[in-house]
């Protein structure tokens, strides 16, 4: 019988088979190396395009607050646009009635009586002055009270000053007439 040395022939098929096995090793690390790589790639373009859509964000909300602090800036603008509009409006109205009333003050003055003070708060009026007699002050307030544009005359004192003199205080308040409210 002959011999047949198989140990060489195994021997090779053995380094064929770890070959194969290096072979399968290296495409398996090359193929984990190259997903690794895709999937890093993939992530970081995803993140740098969130951090770009981010930014982007930020500056639409910058330009948006800026929007805002401007249409707050307009709005306390026309706030007090508005309300110097309705002072205007309130002077406006109320012009007419300071001639009014200087003209009432003239007109109900009778005879012997002489006014030497007047001052104005708001709606209230005092007026001081002298009279010949209480009659004639007593004339005086009845003809206030018929005045369409004071109203609610009041004694607040009377002092004789002399023998023909009596100094006075009345206060009266001032008001529109119907026919000025009627008219609006």
């Amino acid at each position: 019988m002959a011999k047949i040395n198989l140990l060489p022939w195994r021997e090779e098929l053995r380094q064929e088979r770890q070959n194969d096995f290096l072979i399968m090793l290296g495409i398996g690390l090359v193929v984990a190396a190259v997903l690794m790589i895709v999937v890093h790639v993939t992530i970081s373009s995803m993140t740098e395009n969130q951090q770009n859509r981010n930014q982007y964000l930020q500056r639409e909300i910058a330009v948006f607050d800026k929007k805002i602090k401007e249409i707050k800036a307009l709005e306390k603008t026309k706030r007090q646009l508005i309300s110097r509009m309705e002072v205007i409006q309130r002077l406006q109205s109320s012009r007419p009635e300071v001639v009014h009333m200087f003209d009432q003050l003239a007109h109900t003055v009778p005879e012997g009586v002489y006014l030497t003070k007047f001052s104005q708060k708001g709606k209230a009026l005092s007026i001081n002055g002298n009279a010949q007699s209480n009659t004639r002050v007593s004339a005086y307030m009845r003809s206030l009270e018929k005045s369409p544009w004071l109203k609610g005359a009041d004694l607040n004192a009377i002092k004789a000053k002399g023998t023909d003199v009596n100094g006075f205080t009345l206060r009266v308040s001032q008001e529109k007439s119907k026919s000025s409210k009627e008219g609006k």
